[in-house]
């Protein structure tokens, strides 16, 4: 019998696409001058590469990592879509969606400690102080709370940067750094 060919690990593309989309919204967010330059990266490597790495996951019996990068992506596809398209804006839509997000990251954040490396831990710990700090900031017009939430999310993409370079290192650790 010939056994199916390995796949490479799919959390590596799912983090670095999660990674670099944060840290592009989060900088926005913290007041950096970006403007939007996390739109097209929201549809293309936050979004769809995410949403495959999720696809990738389902095969290998990861529930975890095909839920988390699958939802995330489609989070990514959503937020690009809304910020350029939903127009007007109803002021409480932001707010909703972050509470929304907030609830689900909370609940992952659960399963991460419980199963998941220290990396994602982190990741997830993280990303749920931003969620939180996002959605006081919006939900209760506390604009020093977009700010902070926006310092908890470049946290968080750097924590996520490290989680994606070490699946990469771990999958070969013969490679040199």
């Amino acid at each position: 019998m010939v056994s199916p060919p390995k796949i490479a690990n799919p959390a590596a593309l799912g983090l670095a696409g999660f990674a670099l989309t944060t840290f592009l919204l989060s900088a926005k967010n913290a007041g950096w001058p970006v403007g939007d330059a996390f739109l097209g990266f929201a549809f293309f490597y936050g979004g769809a590469a995410q949403l495959l790495a999720g696809m990738w996951e389902f095969p290998s019996g990861n529930t975890f990592g095909a839920l988390a990068f699958s939802s995330y992506g489609a989070f990514w596809l959503g937020t690009g879509f809304w910020a350029m398209f939903v127009t007007p804006k109803n002021p409480n839509d932001l707010a909703y969606i972050l509470f929304a997000w907030m609830v689900f990251t909370l609940y992952m954040t659960i399963e991460a400690v419980r199963h998941t490396a220290l990396p994602v831990k982190l990741v997830f710990i993280f990303l749920s102080l931003t969620f939180i700090l996002l959605w006081v900031g919006a939900g209760f017009g506390v604009p020093s709370m977009i700010q902070f939430g926006g310092y908890a999310g470049i946290i968080t993409a750097a924590l996520a940067f490290y989680a994606s370079w070490k699946a990469v290192h771990d999958a070969h650790p013969s490679l040199p750094v």
